[in-house]
């Protein structure tokens, strides 16, 4: 946990792979923590193949069933399908848009926002921009898409950065 605050969370992120990883990552979360989530995603990634979204778009039930046996991520039946359906909308987002990239950094203007919070107590849970994300998302067919799991993505791929004034990535990121 240190290792992935200290040098990925709240980076900001736009590499396409990277950040449909993080929409899978965070919607499989959901009811979790992120530490149970952090432990698997090495299993994660090769479990669904290096997160190939034109790969994934295309699994059968046939893959389905081979996730739902697989021990090394977390085998739920509703989530394991999000991941094939939110991999098929992601690449109509990347048509619509250009990249994915595009699409969820509109949300943030294109640039990250910069709070300054003093105590974990001060961070929220959603924001504005996580609702308006939810929203759209859930709208071209997304799921495992709340407000609450986008904001946790958006601190995660640094649209905002929520680290603590106090702590030495604040000024980094």
């Amino acid at each position: 946990m240190q290792d992935y605050h200290d040098n990925e969370w709240g980076v900001p992120l736009h590499d396409d792979r990277r950040l449909f990883e993080a929409l899978i990552l965070d919607g499989a979360q959901a009811g979790l923590s992120w530490e149970t989530i952090l432990k698997k995603r090495e299993n994660y990634r090769r479990a669904f193949h290096k997160f190939d979204a034109a790969r994934i778009a295309r699994y059968s039930e046939k893959d389905a069933q081979r996730l739902l046996g697989d021990a090394g991520i977390i085998r739920n039946r509703l989530k394991i399908n999000s991941a094939i359906k939110n991999a098929q909308q992601f690449l109509e987002v990347q048509k619509e848009f250009g990249s994915f990239d595009q699409y969820l950094w509109q949300f943030v203007g294109g640039r990250t926002i910069t709070h300054r919070f003093k105590s974990d107590k001060d961070i929220p849970a959603q924001s504005q921009e996580s609702e308006a994300m939810s929203k759209d998302l859930k709208k071209r067919g997304f799921s495992f898409v709340g407000p609450t799991i986008c904001y946790a993505m958006m601190q995660a791929i640094g649209m905002v950065n929520d680290h603590l004034t106090g702590c030495f990535r604040y000024k980094q990121v």
